[in-house]
């Protein structure tokens, strides 16, 4: 396993981040702590989830999954990188938050945090995430909330996720003004297929020395063989969700066959390079891959290897163009 900083901290983390989206939801507790035994032994040390996973009635699970992981002992819990998000409501589906059970204030982090920290069975989580922005709570609430877990340890860092470039700026502005940290990491879309964090965000986040973590690095399936699978598969059934929906999009199924035909010729794994690709990417700590197996991990840990040549990332620009540096990009 590769190992790089945190953006501009001394946290240093693994390349790949493991994602445990699908635990709960799609995979059991057994088979989600077998991943994540497989994950460790592999050397991945970066581990992410959120307060909201798990979905539906079971919001929350995803991190007591986590949390009887590392009730297993073993040092796992201190091998781990442990990164948790807050921001959702945690109500079941369909059912409106409580006044102050969601979003950033300071009256919601102090309660969330708390909330994670019982599910994860920890003392502390290494980085704090703000899932979402929240357009009702001014920077200096957040901070004055964030610093104040900082000085009690139950956090250590701060990121945020799904943030515009000003976002970003404004909330490291404030942070600076303040003379706290600011955020270190910011999760964002970020794939081969959808590249225009390239415009605004990735820009920000090197400016502000945050860690680029990219989430949907395979674009929902569309970028790790989709039209193959459905070849094999037989019928459509075999490519669901987000890919499924993409490819009944004639110009987006030539643009992903062409893709496929090109790796076909190196022999390369469409997923395993799309991966790849991120991590030729500057200002990339890693992407987020949420495997259902252990096969599926195992894929994902062989793209750390892989080492693609100049041909082939100018050929994946071709057939997946950036939208260019800004502001030449949308100016003139």
């Amino acid at each position: 396993m590769e190992y790089t900083q945190l953006g501009r901290t001394g946290l240093k983390v693994s390349r790949l981040v493991l994602g445990t989206m699908n635990f709960g939801p799609q995979t059991d507790e057994a088979d989600s702590h077998t991943i994540m035994d497989a994950a460790l032994d592999a050397g991945v040390n970066f581990f992410d989830t959120a307060n909201v996973y798990g979905w539906g009635e079971n919001k929350g699970r995803t991190e007591e999954i986590v949390g009887s992981w590392f009730a297993k002992g073993g040092g796992r819990r201190d091998k781990t990188v442990l990164a948790t998000k807050v921001y959702a409501n945690m109500a079941p589906d369909g059912e409106p938050a409580w006044p102050n059970h969601d979003k950033l204030s300071a009256l919601n982090i102090r309660r969330a945090v708390d909330a994670s920290l019982r599910r994860l069975g920890t003392d502390h989580i290494d980085l704090y995430q703000f899932h979402h922005v929240d357009r009702d709570t001014p920077w200096d609430e957040i901070w004055q909330a964030m610093d104040v877990l900082v000085q009690q340890g139950k956090i250590l860092y701060a990121g945020s996720s799904n943030h515009a470039g000003w976002h970003i700026a404004r909330a490291n502005e404030t942070a600076a003004r303040r003379g706290s940290l600011g955020l270190v990491s910011e999760q964002c879309l970020y794939n081969l297929a959808e590249r225009r964090a390239e415009m605004e965000v990735v820009p920000a986040a090197e400016a502000y020395g945050l860690g680029v973590i990219a989430w949907s690095p395979l674009h929902g399936g569309l970028l790790g063989g989709a039209i193959r699978k459905q070849q094999e598969g037989g019928s459509s059934r075999s490519t669901s969700g987000r890919a499924a929906d993409a490819l009944a999009d004639p110009a987006v199924r030539a643009r992903i066959q062409v893709y496929e035909d090109l790796l076909a010729k190196h022999g390369l794994e469409p997923g395993e390079v799309a991966l790849a690709w991120l991590l030729t990417r500057p200002g990339v700590t890693g992407p987020i891959v949420g495997p259902r197996t252990t096969a599926q991990l195992a894929s994902a840990l062989r793209a750390v290897d892989l080492k693609l040549s100049d041909d082939l990332l100018a050929s994946l620009d071709e057939i997946f163009p950036g939208p260019g540096p800004s502001p030449e990009a949308f100016a003139w």
